[in-house]
């Protein structure tokens, strides 16, 4: 019996997206001023106003008020007319020290005797499904809204776009979960109030999946079929369902951060703790343990342990070891492998300390905010040269390593500890 999955995302200018790239764009900064800082930093967008909160503990001061104007630009809110503009929107800041019972069970010895800033379980998946070890859904779903702000940037074509768009992706599947086709598609995208549906619709067509197809090998043949099968009725492709989408973005629909966990992690494949990650430190394990379990199940597929894995890592407050380390495969595992004897093993290989983590993932960099949109896993790794300010006004640059927990740099230790 075949099945259907289906998965979303949304583009840099989804107001939920907003927040959470502003409050990533702050604790980079405090990141690259002051590598120690611990930041717990929210973020509400709604028509004309920012309102940031939270806590800070650091030896620096930042300009709160530019970051979150360069960054609202750097997005795309740069008219009158989206009634949400970078340079005139108002700013209300309310940022405040870190609770000391907090950071007593934070800031302890040397940073392996570090603990987890809070309690909790983090989750982290990875399937053989594409080629950047994603679920396809999602893969697609992310790919559509990232090529989409892109042609709108470029300017080319397409100009009447705005920032705020959604896209759904449903694929049917086999019993055994091969991907067979696509099914339907879903994409919402804020436009000018001078152009048609229709050629909106045909702009998707012939400017937007063109280059989405060349995102993964399997893409061609996926998108070749799906358009036939729309044109035979069999496949369906809604564009803007609603009718029209000229009022969005923070105008349209109050933005908070960390309102997006599924969009950032599986699209609803595997599982997720609930915790946030944009605006956090990593000293906070809602995101550098959930990086650093997709780190391991991604480099468990890769080794070819498991065609698909679930890993969970839980930690107690201020307590550097895990609670817990759990593993799933689904019943794909290597013959002669089965969960309890992966999950055993790991330990041997990934030291899982928050302070560990850090150190190994590299995670006191300034590397967040480019992880707020399109997902935090399933990215490329990659350096890059990002400029910051410092508390006496002068720009500096860092290169940094973005989307460590990326790499596949335990596959051979892996192998050779299964024997495979």
């Amino acid at each position: 019996m075949v099945y259907y999955f289906t998965s979303e995302s949304v583009s840099e200018g989804h107001p939920d997206k907003v927040a959470d790239q502003i409050s990533d764009a702050i604790l980079d900064n405090f990141l690259a001023n002051d590598s120690q800082s611990h930041v717990a930093c929210e973020t509400m967008v709604t028509t004309g106003q920012v309102v940031i909160a939270g806590e800070v503990s650091s030896n620096t001061y930042i300009d709160v008020q530019q970051i979150v104007r360069d960054t609202i630009a750097r997005i795309g809110y740069t008219k009158s007319a989206y009634k949400f503009e970078a340079e005139s929107c108002g700013i209300f800041t309310a940022l405040h020290e870190q609770s000391s019972d907090i950071n007593q069970g934070v800031s302890r010895g040397t940073i392996l005797e570090q603990g987890a800033g809070d309690q909790g379980m983090m989750f982290g998946y990875a399937t053989n499904e594409t080629e950047s070890y994603m679920p396809l859904t999602l893969d697609i779903a992310h790919t559509l809204v990232f090529t989409l702000a892109r042609i709108r940037k470029e300017g080319k074509v397409m100009r009447y776009l705005r920032p705020d768009a959604k896209s759904q992706v449903t694929i049917e599947y086999a019993e055994d979960g091969t991907p067979l086709r696509i099914d339907t598609i879903v994409l919402s995208t804020q436009h000018d109030p001078d152009v048609e549906q229709e050629q909106i619709r045909r702009d998707i067509i012939e400017q937007l999946i063109p280059v989405v197809t060349h995102r993964d090998s399997s893409y061609e043949r996926l998108f070749s079929r799906f358009l036939q099968e729309v044109q035979g009725g069999k496949a369906k492709l809604f564009v803007n369902p609603t009718g029209q989408f000229i009022i969005g973005g923070p105008h349209g629909d109050t933005g908070l951060t960390g309102r997006k966990i599924i969009v950032d992690t599986y699209g609803g494949r595997g599982a997720h703790g609930g915790g946030a990650f944009s605006g956090k430190d990593p000293s906070k394990v809602d995101r550098s343990a959930a990086y650093a379990a997709r780190w391991i199940a991604k480099n468990l597929v890769a080794a070819g342990v498991a065609r698909e894995v679930l890993v969970q890592i839980s930690y107690a407050i201020g307590v550097a070891e895990p609670v817990s380390l759990y593993v799933n495969t689904y019943g794909t595992a290597a013959q002669g492998l089965d969960d309890y004897t992966i999950a055993a093993r790991l330990p041997k290989l990934f030291d899982l300390r928050p302070g560990a983590i850090e150190q190994r993932l590299k995670l006191r960099e300034p590397i967040y905010e480019e992880t707020a949109a399109y997902g935090h896993v399933g990215r490329s790794p990659q350096k890059k040269v990002k400029s910051f300010v410092d508390g006496d006004g002068k720009v500096f640059e860092k290169e940094v390593e973005l989307f460590t927990w990326e790499k596949l740099d335990m596959v051979e230790q892996i192998k050779k500890n299964f024997g495979l």
